[in-house]
């Protein structure tokens, strides 16, 4: 039987001012998720920039980005059980120490393997502070005050997530692409002086043990899992290497789900998913992120590389999906009241897939209201997706493993979205690669193979030789754009069709059970 971390009920905090206050603890968990929020909007804006300051190339910087997400998944539900044994508040200061210094590292990275590397650590001590924050507003607001908090807390993200384009475009554009981890150095400053002031500690009173094993197992099987699908375009999808680290996922995976249901105390208690909606709930989360993130990682190179656009105007052509999003919130959650989580889900799954069928339509010189009018339908798509996220997979797990669920919704929003931006990135490279000879025509069979296979490799990205001028320059370039644009509509056509599936498997689903003041059990 799996040990209850049961968290330490606490009353209502005073509403003065210092420590325990429910909304100085609000602004206090804010500053420190705004900037785990922010590194995952400002990265997108500063990847063509990186790419040629640090030479790294389409792999390199799909690791930026997966590597982040990867740590940030496979941690999320480890670091609320540290949060269940050594105190919540020390937990998030932690985090917020670690990522703050982290920054200020990448920002003073000289190569890419470093910057890959701190990345990873990044995501670590991210995954520190979401669950802890989510634990530390339960105790500031209990009963129906968390639903007030929770909005706005939503609020929050949603206009982080918005500013994230165009802080990162400014910053990009007119100081460098280190000046959008430097930004994390004074508001982490911050979040540590309010947080060692306003937070309360709270613990579990009964201690629970850090399932070590599952922790490792199952980081070996999405290490594996990730670096094959990123590495077979290079490798080959029949080469051993492939194969090989495929098959150390399928067996160390096999492993993890074995010895999760020995465990006495499971990392990810299996028990969990024997509610169907629970299981289903997970998956869609897992099919959104993996069809938004996987898609989105490319448009920046699109408007940068493709369209010729600066960073600050790369950032707000994003603009409309960041923004509608805040906006669209809102709404999604008083349809999911009126009409449940199954036919709003559904629909918003649906208007999603529209959303990226008319992205899978753009042009070389697509016009803003090109762009904006589907990122606006997008946003108004995977707004209800993921307000109602709660609803289906909290709402429907058992009580004493609420906190469990909410571990398993964030984790699977971050493995979606690592997986698609590897799987999607291994088949939009590979079409790049295989229709860019075709692309160039008779000029094609004058290239040496090493430069060719040079040339794929800037396609991938919507870049050309820089320096070329001439007719041969003109030729090259339209070439290297009409492939890259054959990718990215491949990639939002697999995307249209994931959404497609989740808007069905949304019709499976059922409204969670309405509880208050549930155990925090974040871990």
């Amino acid at each position: 039987m799996m040990t209850q971390a049961v968290a330490e009920r606490a009353e209502a905090p005073p509403p003065g001012r210092g420590q325990g206050s429910a909304w100085l603890t609000l602004f206090a968990v804010s500053l420190g998720v705004i900037m785990v929020m922010l590194d995952g909007t400002v990265v997108a804006i500063a990847n063509p920039v990186i790419a040629m300051d640090l030479q790294a190339s389409l792999a390199d910087l799909q690791w930026v980005t997966s590597g982040y997400l990867l740590a940030l998944a496979v941690f999320l539900i480890t670091a609320g059980k540290l949060g269940d044994l050594f105190g919540h508040k020390r937990i998030f200061l932690i985090g917020v120490v670690g990522f703050t210094l982290v920054s200020l590292a990448i920002g003073l990275s000289s190569s890419v393997a470093m910057l890959i590397a701190l990345r990873v650590l990044q995501g670590l001590f991210g995954a520190l502070l979401q669950p802890a924050a989510l634990a530390l507003l339960r105790m500031a607001f209990p009963g129906e005050r968390l639903n007030m908090a929770m909005g706005a807390w939503g609020a929050i993200i949603g206009l982080s997530s918005a500013a994230g384009p165009i802080v990162g475009g400014v910053l990009v554009e007119n100081v460098s692409w280190q000046s959008v981890f430097f930004i994390n150095v004074p508001v982490g400053a911050a979040a540590l002086v309010f947080g060692l002031w306003a937070l309360r500690e709270s613990r579990a009173q009964t201690l629970s043990r850090v399932d070590w094993p599952g922790v490792l197992l199952l980081s070996v099987t999405m290490f594996a899992l990730v670096w094959s699908i990123i590495k077979a375009p290079d490798w080959g999808w029949g080469d051993l290497k492939t194969i090989g680290f495929l098959a150390v996922a399928v067996v160390v995976g096999a492993m993890f789900l074995f010895w999760q249901a020995k465990a006495r105390e499971p990392l990810l208690p299996l028990s969990l998913f024997a509610n169907a909606s629970v299981s289903i709930g997970t998956a869609l989360m897992i099919l959104v992120a993996f069809s938004m993130m996987g898609a989105m990682f490319f448009l920046t190179f699109f408007f940068q590389g493709v369209h010729g656009l600066s960073p600050l105007d790369s950032g707000l052509r994003m603009l409309p999906m960041s923004a509608g999003m805040i906006v669209a919130s809102p709404i999604a959650g008083v349809l999911i009241g009126k009409l449940g989580p199954k036919i709003t889900i559904a629909g918003g799954m649906l208007v999603t897939a529209v959303a990226m069928f008319l992205m899978s339509r753009l042009s070389v010189d697509a016009a803003f209201v090109d762009s904006a009018i589907p990122f606006v339908l997008l946003a108004f798509g995977l707004s209800p997706v993921f307000v109602g996220a709660t609803e289906i997979i909290v709402g429907n797990a058992p009580e004493e493993l609420s906190g469990v669920a909410g571990g398993v919704q964030n984790s699977a929003m971050q493995v979606g979205g690592a997986l698609g931006t590897a799987i999607l990135g291994a088949i939009v490279a590979a079409k790049v690669a295989s229709v860019l000879p075709g692309h160039l025509g008779e000029a094609a069979a004058a290239i040496p193979p090493e430069q060719m296979e040079g040339l794929k490799q800037l396609a991938t990205v919507g870049a050309a030789p820089p320096g070329l001028t001439g007719p041969a320059a003109e030729v090259i370039t339209n070439a290297a754009h009409m492939s890259f644009m054959d990718g990215l509509h491949l990639g939002f056509q697999m995307s249209t069709g994931v959404a497609v599936l989740a808007a069905v498997l949304a019709l499976f689903v059922r409204a969670g059970r309405k509880t208050e003041g549930g155990a925090v059990h974040v871990g």
